[in-house]
């Protein structure tokens, strides 16, 4: 059984930083794929990031690139998203996603295991 819990989230202005994490249980992290999400008030959960240390690959949502970064410690189990330059639009609760298909899916059906959230506000 794979137990995904984030934390790091917070109530931070614009064009601060945080770095959320994400701890897992059951070893997924070091073959198949991680992603991050993030819902917004009123909106569907969207793709934010995901990586994959099988092939090493990342991939990211537009709007992050150049500001979000994907990252894991193995030892720690734990895959970290540092979050740069944020905006008042990066408000939204954030979501830590694995499966074992290393394949980076944009999409949240391709990811069996979910995290409880943690909510980011960037004040403006």
């Amino acid at each position: 059984q794979v137990q995904l819990v984030e934390s790091g989230g917070g109530l931070v202005q614009a064009g601060d930083s945080l770095r959320l994490s994400c701890v897992a249980s059951g070893g997924i992290f070091s073959s198949g794929a991680v992603a991050w999400f993030r819902q917004g008030p009123g909106k569907e959960r969207e793709f934010v990031a995901a990586g994959s240390w099988y092939n090493g690959r990342t991939r990211y949502e537009d709007s992050v690139k150049g500001r979000f970064m994907i990252s894991r410690d193995n030892a720690k189990n734990t895959v970290y998203l540092q979050m740069n330059n944020l905006k008042p639009e990066d408000t939204a609760v954030y979501y830590c996603a694995a499966d074992r298909n290393w394949v980076l899916s944009t999409v949240t059906s391709g990811y069996d295991y979910w995290g409880q959230g943690t909510q980011v506000t960037v004040s403006s």
